[in-house]
């Protein structure tokens, strides 16, 4: 039987896949900020599909916090076979703010955790010769909208690296990049999405699916649905001053809702 740890386990992309795990039968530790939504998220996983459910209260913005995650992450006694690493929030701070302390905490959360908790998940997944690390990024990763863009971008290229040196070693991992999912993420962060036309919108579950199956198949970059493949195909080749244009009307379309 293999364990998981998911960060943001409790909501959106995060708990589809702490569904999705406790179906086919893992066991999991479950890493979030709010105590109250960690434990109904376990009762719930531990009723329907009888599984272990350790959870974790931890703030990924504060380094002590992640500390005690990647110290799970070590753990030789109860180890993990899958990490994924999905807690995250928008970012709407202009780069040009006075107060950066916005573009910090989303360093932190989404870059520094991913660098400390994969790190700590893939050496010790290395020493025992397998297991899995998923990191959760973002088709907006390959456009030009602000600290989120570049946060992703940055997630993105990390997986990458991190896959070419655990090469050969049993362990893989795999960067997910999805397009716009049906979450409750972009009302908790504000975003305007009536304009965004339905083609695009992804349902989690399938998603998730599609996920675990790449990281299955040792895929290092997985992009659910060939209509998101196409996009990001024709992101990476166009031509960057078309890419910065494109960016700049979603970002006034959203503005303006």
């Amino acid at each position: 039987m293999a364990t998981a740890l998911v960060t943001g386990g409790t909501s959106g992309i995060g708990a589809a896949f702490a569904r999705a795990l406790a179906q086919r039968g893992d066991d999991l530790v479950l890493v979030a900020r709010d105590t109250d939504r960690l434990d109904a998220m376990a009762a719930e996983l531990k009723e329907r599909h009888r599984v272990g459910v350790e959870v974790l209260a931890a703030d990924l913005s504060d380094r002590q916090d992640t500390e005690r995650v990647a110290q799970r992450l070590r753990s030789t006694d109860s180890p993990i076979d899958l990490l994924v690493n999905n807690a995250g929030f928008g970012v709407h701070t202009k780069l040009l703010a006075e107060d950066t302390t916005p573009h910090e905490r989303a360093f932190d959360v989404m870059c520094r955790a991913v660098l400390v908790l994969s790190a700590a998940a893939g050496r010790s997944m290395q020493q025992r010769g397998h297991g899995a690390i998923i990191n959760v990024s973002s088709t907006a990763g390959y456009i030009t909208m602000g600290s989120y863009s570049a946060i992703k971008a940055w997630v993105t290229a990390y997986t990458e690296g991190l896959a070419v040196e655990l090469s050969g070693s049993g362990v893989t991992a795999t960067v997910l990049a999805p397009g716009w999912v049906r979450t409750e993420f972009h009302e908790r962060a504000g975003i305007g999405v009536s304009k965004i036309p339905e083609p695009l919108w992804l349902d989690a579950d399938e998603l998730v699916a599609h996920a675990l199956a790449d990281a299955a198949e040792g895929k290092v970059i997985s992009i659910p649905s060939a209509r998101y493949r196409a996009l990001i195909f024709l992101a990476r080749h166009a031509p960057r001053s078309v890419i910065r244009a494109v960016s700049g009307k979603i970002s006034s379309s959203r503005r303006h809702e």
